[in-house]
């Protein structure tokens, strides 16, 4: 028996009876008609051959021994046509049996099959999978898979990936060949069996992998042992494929098997991070310094109260008890919003799982799984335009087809790593150049990047994926300077109201010394009301509120407090695909035949301009040809899926050889078909034999081209060629007249298409040349031109020369029609919008001046051109110049940052053109770190000279992204946007927002949703610090005057933080208005009190002290009842008949009518600016309202029958006393209006 290889580099290219045999036994082949070989449609003996598209064969050897022979390309031939398989070949009578009997399961000469009722499964193609027994055990154990045996483990596979050695491989080859010689019976050494027989040619291919290795010439890729080293890998990749993981390298397994081999070999789904616990989120909330001064405070309260509190304390403890209680309301309302979201988030991440879709093989068809569902043994489709993250660790199978890869995200070098068949492809990296198929051989935690994601999620000191980070954001900065000018006024006024207690009642009047308790009871009191309690509330709810409602209009919020930091977004670095336009690229214009069909009205499809609309329609003969090119020259894995309408209904693969597709699908073409009947480029039936003589030639940034030979039926080949027109045209010496017939170019022809390809480009489009050339016989197509050379200097392949053009097609990605308002509004909100893009200038040019970041000012001339010559300076630059501009070179050689040469550059910036992601880290980082706004002289004249705003405070930067390189940048932005659809999971977790429609207009939602939280907090701050100062200074006075407060502690309680803590929900479910979009961000160092909330909140605190001072002093003049303090003092046997004692109808009074001042001053606190009409959107506001009516309710319930809980007179207020109580609150709303006016007339009618 022999393992022999072939390569499409040998001589069976032009000679079907000649192979290249590689004879692993030590000694020549046995038998006297030699090896079995099977080749152009019989063996060498003359035994009859049969393929499969499984890539395993098997041949009868008319009684020759038994040959193994794996093709690490494909087999030439008119015969056999197996693609990167394995040809196992074996003995009749080995196959038959002991009766010599042609088994079930095989064809009539002897080769394994199953039953005809599973020819659609892969076990179809299972004919000579190594030998009769496995096929025969596979036909028994349909619908058993658990009786599958795989002879690998999990742990033994992740060996390979952890090791990515040729050794390695041949060390799990090895094991897996003896766990499958101990399964077998005991067979002769004389007789073996064929399964005995397959193993030690198999143990022969590791030998001589090792030896390989072993070798220092084989280590040169190019010498004959090299290329030997390289083809046993590639076998031993099929090994592995084909017999350890019971795979196959052309139909991929069997969907049934699916949840089987997940439970062998893991799943992909990594575990998430374990959920934080209820209570620890809890003892998080508890932390914040308002409610650490609200627990001190309760407990002191029930302390002093319970402690010297005269007879029976049957409710003396209920002040400090409401004030811990509400504490508690604070932190379990905190706790359960954080709780929830981490369940929300979850959720909402497995939605996003399910867009990360990879193309598999099953079945022999290729589908779209997602990243979880991955399997090992999966054969994956992989290339460097479309589904480029690898989501498992792989070994790449041959046919070598250029694949380069980033690994940078696991071993952080930048430079590209080639890989060829055998290679370990690892999880988590990206192909950047070429394509290929690869068997998965290690998911979940047993991959590479698996075991990295389960070491992060044990660690304790990673950074939380929900939570927000080490950094505060500009919000919870200034609400923490809030929170402690006010800790401290309180704590003064508190300490003042104690001094004044003091010395007004013991020094002065003479109280006893036990008083001192009643004085320290008010000075805790003054010190409650000080304090803003339902600030907490306030800020978790409008935060929680917005992230809600942005959910709801496609922003998924990762970081609560980003919802803010992009309200106070100065700029925003913006990708071009997928998010200015509709990623949906699109053919738009063709020229071909001399002719230009620029299909400029939407409503009609290029393809009917071209052959209806035209003044000069398209010819058929042109079309075919057209058509042809662009079927032939297109990957497999682009695809369009056609409904029964014959409609394109969904697609996949390159969006712009999508675009190519469905123009040659409305051109009447179907690409399917002609491919399938193109020799060389089929794969099915008769056809499928002549595979092996086509040949693709990747795309490669170097040649700029992409091409496909096919064999003709008259001998010789055509190369069919798609790439940069630039490079189609300069090698073209011929084009197609406008009826189909080859022409000589001559210099005006290339004019005329160099001058359509630029009206393209001016156009935003993309532009493609396709191009074919007729080859004659014998050529071989390997041969490089001396002369013509690629972009980076190397030789072309003469196959790609000498060309006739075909045309040019113009393919845009149309831009989202709501993103040009969306720009003009962020440039009415005072936030500038960069594009930041890897397309050419002149393509980034147009994007951008259609959607309006780039407007007439930014031209030399308003007239001139709309391309990027005619900017002015700096407005766009290319990512080489720009790190050329910004970088220095340091004294060691080193490229250091240069801000200062940065801060000349980025006001004039508005298009980075054929960037890098290192650009965009850089850009974000400089926008951050500069410091221009300090330097007035250069402010002023970028203003005078340029009419360039600098904005008055450090920059707030959002940056969009979604390649796995993007992380960096989205990390160091302030806020980073990742595209829910086509970003990598990378860079989702590094994101703080995800769009999930990855559209820019859902960008300028989330910066007006961030204002309104910035505007809702300053809402309740108004309303809450206008209680606040009034109540403390009601306080202060009943201390100097009465060493009590008219307000009791409870009351204020009410009023402090129940009342308030319902406002905060109703002002934070304030909805955004577009407003807020109508002024500049707020700067950074700003106090989030306002000079107009000021006037606002005096005004009103002025209004209540008033009203509270006149009720307090006169009110028993006024309206006849006894004074409070007096009523107070007085016990039951000390009052009179008809004499009040307890609690007072006058203090009574004083809280409802501040209670009503309020609700009604919460009205007015919904307009910040001193908007004459502040019941403007309230009905949209249905939260609001009920919230409203709901405290409004409790009030009149709590004065009403709360006697004893609340400190308020037995049977609560008569009507007449409402009448008044309400009135008083009502004239909260004339008194914003007269406030409006003092403020329009201080400011001069301005």
């Amino acid at each position: 028996m022999t393992i022999a290889n072939n390569n499409v580099e040998t001589a069976a290219a032009t000679d079907p009876a000649h192979t290249v045999e590689t004879d692993l036994k030590d000694g020549p082949t046995n038998g006297k008609n030699g090896s079995s070989l099977v080749n152009g449609g019989t063996t060498k003996n003359g035994g009859h051959s049969s393929s499969s598209d499984g890539g395993v064969t098997s041949a009868i050897a008319g009684g020759n021994p038994n040959e193994f022979r794996m093709n690490s390309s494909k087999t030439l031939g008119s015969g056999t046509a197996t693609t990167g398989g394995v040809v196992v070949a074996f003995e009749k009578s080995a196959l038959a049996g002991t009766n010599a009997q042609v088994p079930t399961g095989t064809t009539e000469n002897g080769a394994p099959r199953l039953p005809q009722n599973l020819s659609d499964s892969r076990f179809g193609g299972l004919a000579g999978k190594v030998e009769a027994s496995i096929a025969s055990s596979v036909e028994r154990n349909i619908g058993k898979l658990s009786d599958f045996d795989f002879y690998i483990t999990a742990e033994q596979l992740g060996v390979l990936s952890d090791e990515r050695t040729r050794l390695a491989l041949a060390d799990v080859l090895e094991k897996g060949v003896k766990a499958q010689e101990g399964k077998l019976g005991g067979d002769s050494a004389e007789e073996p069996s064929s399964t005995r027989r397959m193993c030690m040619d198999v143990m022969r291919l590791v030998e001589r992998i090792r030896q390989a290795e072993e070798s220092e010439a084989a280590k040169d890729e190019h010498s004959p042992e090299g290329k030997e080293a390289e083809k046993n890998s590639d076998m031993g990749a099929n090994v592995l494929t084909e017999v350890l993981l019971h795979s196959s390298v052309q139909g991929g397994i069997d969907p049934r098997e699916v949840e089987h081999r997940r439970e062998l070999f893991g799943t992909n789904a990594v575990s998430s991070k374990k959920l934080e616990s209820f209570l620890s989120l809890c003892w998080d909330a508890v932390q914040d310094f308002v409610l650490v001064m609200l627990i001190v405070l309760g407990i002191i309260s029930i302390v002093v109260e319970v402690s010297t509190h005269g007879g029976s304390c049957s409710t003396c403890w209920i002040e400090g008890a409401a004030i811990l209680c509400s504490v508690c309301i604070v932190v379990l309302v905190t706790a359960g919003i954080d709780y929830a979201k981490q369940f929300a988030f979850i959720r909402l991440t497995k939605s996003l799982h399910e867009t990360n879709t990879k193309s598999v093989i099953r079945d022999g068809k290729q589908v779209s799984v997602t990243d979880d569902d991955i399997v090992v043994g999966d054969i994956l489709s992989v290339n460097s335009h479309n589904l480029a993250s690898i989501p498992a660790d792989c070994i790449l199978l041959g046919p070598p087809a250029q694949l380069r890869m980033d690994e940078s995200t696991l071993t952080g070098e930048s430079v590209m790593v080639a890989k060829r068949p055998g290679d370990v492809v690892l999880s988590g990296t990206t192909a950047v150049q070429g394509s290929g198929k690869m068997v998965v051989i290690a998911v979940g935690v047993n991959s590479v990047a698996g075991k990295i994601r389960a070491r992060v999620y044990e660690s304790d000191d990673h950074e939380d994926e929900l939570g927000d980070g080490d950094d505060n954001s500009p919000l919870f900065v200034k609400l923490d300077l809030i929170a402690k000018q006010i800790g401290v006024a309180g704590t003064v006024a508190a300490v003042v109201a104690f001094a004044a207690s003091c010395i007004i009642g013991l020094a002065i009047r003479g109280d006893d010394v036990q008083k001192l308790v009643d004085y320290l009871i008010v000075s805790i009191t003054v010190l409650a009301v000080a304090v803003p309690e339902g600030l907490p509330l306030a800020v978790t709810l409008a935060l929680a509120f917005s992230s809600n409602k942005m959910m709801s209009e496609q922003n998924l919020v990762k970081h609560l407090d980003a919802c803010e930091t992009m309200g106070c977004a100065t700029t925003i670095c913006t990708d071009k695909t997928g998010t200015l336009t509709a990623n949906k690229m699109t053919a738009r214009a063709f020229f071909a035949g001399g002719i230009n069909y620029p299909a400029d009205d939407p409503s009609i499809s290029l393809a009917d301009f071209m052959r209806k609309y035209s003044s000069e329609p398209i010819l058929a003969e042109l079309v075919d040809i057209i058509c042809s090119v662009i079927s032939i020259d297109t990957m497999n894995e682009t695809v369009l899926y056609i409904d029964s309408n014959n409609k394109v209904e969904s697609s996949q693969g390159n969006p712009t050889e999508v675009a190519l597709l469905v123009l040659v699908h409305e051109l009447g073409s179907n690409y399917d078909k002609i491919r399938k009947t193109t020799k060389g480029r089929s794969d099915q039936g008769k056809l499928g034999e002549y595979l092996s003589l086509g040949k693709q030639f990747e795309f490669t940034s170097a040649r700029k081209m992409m091409s496909w030979a096919v064999p003709l039926d008259s001998g010789g080949y055509r190369v069919y060629c798609k790439g940069a027109q630039e490079a189609i045209l300069a090698r073209s010496v011929k084009y197609v007249d406008k009826f189909g017939n080859e022409t000589d170019i001559r210099a005006e022809d290339k004019e005329q298409f160099s001058s359509v390809a630029l009206s393209y480009a001016r156009r935003g489009m993309r532009c493609l040349g396709l191009a074919y050339r007729d080859l004659p016989e014998g050529f071989d197509l390997e041969d490089l031109h001396p002369e013509v050379k690629n972009s980076d200097g190397t030789e072309a392949f003469v196959a790609e020369t000498d060309l006739v053009a075909v045309g040019l097609a113009g393919i845009e990605d149309p831009l989202r029609a709501e993103v040009p308002n969306a720009i003009k509004r962020c440039y009415e909100a005072g936030i500038d919008v960069r594009l930041v893009t890897g397309d050419s200038p002149n393509t980034a040019v147009s994007i951008a001046y259609q959607a309006g970041i780039l407007r007439d000012s930014h031209f030399e001339s308003a007239t001139s051109d709309k391309v990027a010559e005619n900017l002015k300076e700096h407005v766009l630059m290319e990512g080489k110049a720009f790190r050329s501009e910004v970088y220095r070179t340091g004294e060691d050689g080193s490229k250091e940052f240069d801000q200062e040469a940065f801060d000349k550059v980025w006001p004039h910036l508005r298009v980075l053109a054929r960037s890098s992601p290192d650009d965009k880290l850089t850009l974000a980082h400089g926008l951050n770190q500069s410091t221009l706004f300090e330097n007035a002289a250069i402010c002023s004249s970028l203003k005078s000279e340029h009419d360039i705003d600098i904005f008055p405070d450090r920059q707030v930067v959002a940056m969009t992204g979604d390649g796995t390189n993007d992380a960096p940048a989205l990390k160091r932005a302030d806020v980073g946007f990742a595209m829910g659809v086509a970003g990598t999971q990378i860079a989702k977790d590094a994101a703080d927002i995800i769009l999930l429609d990855d559209n820019f207009a859902s960008i300028v939602t989330a910066a007006k949703w961030g204002r309104n939280v910035y505007a809702s907090i300053q809402k309740f701050l108004q309303f809450q610090l206008t209680v606040n100062i009034a109540a403390v200074v009601t306080a202060l006075v009943g201390a100097f005057v009465y060493q009590t407060s008219p307000l009791a502690a409870i009351q204020l309680l009410w009023v402090n933080l129940l009342m308030d803590s319902l406002a905060s929900l109703a002002l934070a479910s304030e909805p955004p208005v577009d407003a807020l979009l109508t002024h500049p961000p707020v700067n950074r160092t700003d106090h989030m009190i306002t000079f107009r909330m000021w006037v606002n909140m005096l005004g009103h605190a002025t209004y209540q002290i008033i009203i509270v001072m006149v009720l307090l002093f006169y009110g028993p003049t006024i309206f006849g009842f006894d004074a409070g303090h007096e009523v107070e003092d007085r016990t039951e046997e000390d009052a009179q008949p008809g004499q009040e004692f307890g609690n007072s109808t006058h203090y009574t009074l004083i809280f409802n009518s501040f209670v009503w001042m309020q609700l009604f001053n919460e009205i007015n606190c919904r307009k910040l600016e001193g908007e004459c009409n502040v019941f403007s959107g309230i009905l949209n506001n249905s939260l609001f309202c009920g919230i409203l009516l709901t405290t409004a309710v409790l009030q009149v319930l709590i004065v009403q029958f709360g006697t004893v809980a609340f400190a308020v007179a037995e049977g609560g207020l008569s009507g007449e006393y409402w009448g008044y109580s309400l009135l008083i609150g009502f004239g909260s709303l004339p008194v914003q209006q007269v406030i409006n006016v003092l403020y329009f007339l201080a400011k001069g009618g301005k």
